[in-house]
């Protein structure tokens, strides 16, 4: 199996520097990248893991600590859900579109990765903002994977500026995203003829993919890993 190598690196922005971590296979050759975005709990030990998982695919991956501004009491357990989410909505989009900016400049500038070969994914809180980098930052990206993002009206609509392939997942019985809203989103997509695959998986919750919450699913997780790394091969490893 391929080595990887975990560096702790500071990304500056507009608001000062954002601590991330970089994850890079050990192969000389140039490698697409992964720009990965926390859940409302923080960049815990789970969204590295991912981060691993994603690298040993053939990626270089950063994941930024979007929650920077609150060091150092800004991770959470998976029971402290009010906190988490109180300090999720503490955050101001404007800035956080910058830190995401910054962060897509920041792996562009790394010597081994290809700059025209960037995806983004995430994961609740991270799920929204890959969808929020589609719709403001597709000039910046190559593709995306939004799982289980609450999706705010605006971005519905500014839908009609994404101009990348987009893999949205979903859960059924997700108490943070009815199923209207799911229906609502793939209209849009429909209507406006964009790249899209949106997969459901009936009888999923929020956080289905993350082994260390109890709204873990095994089979919808193993499969939208399958399809996760298929959806990237796809359009982030065509040949040069």
């Amino acid at each position: 199996m391929m080595t990887i190598e975990q560096t702790e690196v500071l990304v500056s922005t507009p608001d000062g520097q954002m601590p991330a971590f970089l994850f890079t296979p050990n192969e000389p050759n140039h490698k697409p990248a992964v720009l990965l975005l926390m859940e409302a709990f923080g960049l815990t030990s789970h969204i590295r893991d991912v981060a691993i998982r994603i690298a040993r695919e053939g990626y270089v991956v950063l994941a930024p600590d979007l929650y920077y501004r609150e060091l150092p009491n800004n991770k959470f357990g998976y029971d402290e859900v009010e906190s988490a989410m109180a300090m999720m909505y503490r955050l101001d989009l404007k800035s956080i579109e910058a830190d995401i900016r910054a962060a897509l400049a920041f792996l562009k500038l790394q010597k081994d990765v290809y700059r025209d070969r960037i995806g983004v994914t995430g994961f609740c809180l991270g799920g929204g903002l890959s969808f929020l980098t589609a719709c403001k930052l597709s000039a910046e990206i190559a593709a995306a994977a939004p799982f289980y993002g609450m999706v705010l009206d605006e971005w519905i609509d500014a839908v009609r500026d994404i101009t990348v392939p987009v893999h949205l997942f979903f859960g059924g019985v997700d108490p943070f995203i009815p199923c209207d809203r799911i229906q609502q989103i793939e209209s849009r997509f429909q209507e406006l003829g964009k790249d899209y695959t949106l997969k459901v998986y009936p009888d999923a919750t929020h956080g289905f993919f993350c082994h260390e919450r109890s709204d873990y699913n095994r089979l919808a997780a193993e499969d939208a890993w399958l399809q996760l790394t298929q959806f990237f091969k796809r359009h982030l490893q065509k040949e040069s």
